[in-house]
């Protein structure tokens, strides 16, 4: 077990990073695949949906495979515990995944209507289905779980879904559907924009309203993550949070789409940030008589986490540089045209 408390922060905090990344990249997927039968209402227009997404997706989706291997290998007895006591639900969620990959290279196969129907009604549910159960799982560990002398989950499956985290996972959709409809701004023209920004603002609007229920839920359910604001730093990612939720109708009223994409965001990022201040030293909470799963006590040996770390310092700038790039390339607005159809 790892002594070195700077290497378990270090792990702490890059574990974070690596969901943050994820919570923006693939939560505007997310977002957009919510949105799709919406926004979207002619077969056309459903495929301009896919394509502003199309080329990123998968990509995106690497960011949660790395949290779950640095999980893994820096927190073990955190990884086995997660993935053991909330089997079912991670399985759920991984069903829900191929369900959305499956449909967006299986929907312009044929030409049927009711073919594309099928598969586009199939990619929103395995849109909706994650936003709501990654909030899900984050709202358990707000509360904590049972466990045992062990650390071994005591509960099953029903008893993760409390109204508390069934919240926080309305919350986690809110969030997704409003980063959807910011992307959508950067990717479409016309009557796809004027739809996805009205979503942006329903989607802003319902973060905004769970965000307080949470808070205010969390003084119950979860009161242990109020001791860590006792510091007015702690507050930093909060105060963060209340600045960008207000900028970010502003900028969209002002047509500033590449801003209001940024301040949507910020947003997930000061939320993650809020509840990892709050979390810290802690990766998953018992509720009850069971110990805690905390860095300190389930890190891997110091020369593991140094060999992860120097790995991580240089492949993250190649990642990160990979990513732009990516991006950049695919910067612009969704057109489609008769050489590559649709």
């Amino acid at each position: 077990m790892a002594e070195n408390t700077f290497l378990q922060g270090t792990w702490f905090l890059l574990f974070g990073v690596l969901l943050v990344g994820y919570a923006i990249l693939d939560g505007f997927d997310l977002g957009v695949g919510m949105q799709h039968l919406y926004t979207a209402r002619t077969d056309r227009e459903r495929r301009t949906l896919l394509n502003a997404i199309g080329p990123v997706w998968d990509g995106n989706e690497v960011w949660l495979i790395t949290a779950g291997g640095a999980l893994f290998a820096a927190f073990p007895r955190v990884y086995a515990t997660v993935f053991s006591g909330f089997y079912l639900a991670l399985m759920l969620v991984l069903a829900a995944l191929i369900l959305r990959a499956v449909s967006l290279e299986f929907r312009s196969k044929e030409p049927g209507r009711g073919w594309r129907t099928t598969w586009d009604a199939a990619f929103s549910i395995g849109s909706i289905l994650p936003a709501i159960l990654f909030g899900v799982a984050i709202g358990n560990v707000m509360r904590g779980v049972p466990l045992t002398a062990d650390a071994e989950y005591a509960g099953d499956f029903l008893g993760l879904l409390s109204p508390f985290a069934i919240a926080v996972g309305l919350l986690s959709a809110s969030m997704f559907l409003m980063q959807g409809g910011a992307w959508l701004q950067l990717k479409t023209e016309g009557v796809i924009r004027d739809r996805a920004r009205r979503v942006a603002v329903v989607g802003w609007v319902a973060t905004l309203v769970m965000w307080v229920v949470v808070t205010a839920w969390s003084r119950v359910e979860a009161p242990g993550l109020w001791d860590a604001y006792g510091s007015i730093l702690a507050w930093v990612a909060p105060a963060a949070f209340v600045v960008l939720a207000v900028a970010f109708p502003l900028l969209l009223r002002v047509h500033r789409e590449g801003w209001a994409f940024l301040a949507s965001s910020g947003i997930v990022a000061a939320l993650v940030g809020t509840l990892g201040i709050a979390l810290y030293p802690v990766l998953l909470p018992a509720r009850g008589s069971g110990e805690s799963l905390t860095a300190n006590n389930t890190a891997s040996s110091d020369l593991t986490l140094t060999v992860m770390l120097i790995i991580a310092v240089i492949g993250m700038p190649l990642v990160l540089t990979y990513t732009t790039w990516v991006y950049r390339t695919f910067r612009g607005k969704v057109v489609l045209d008769e050489e590559h159809g649709y």
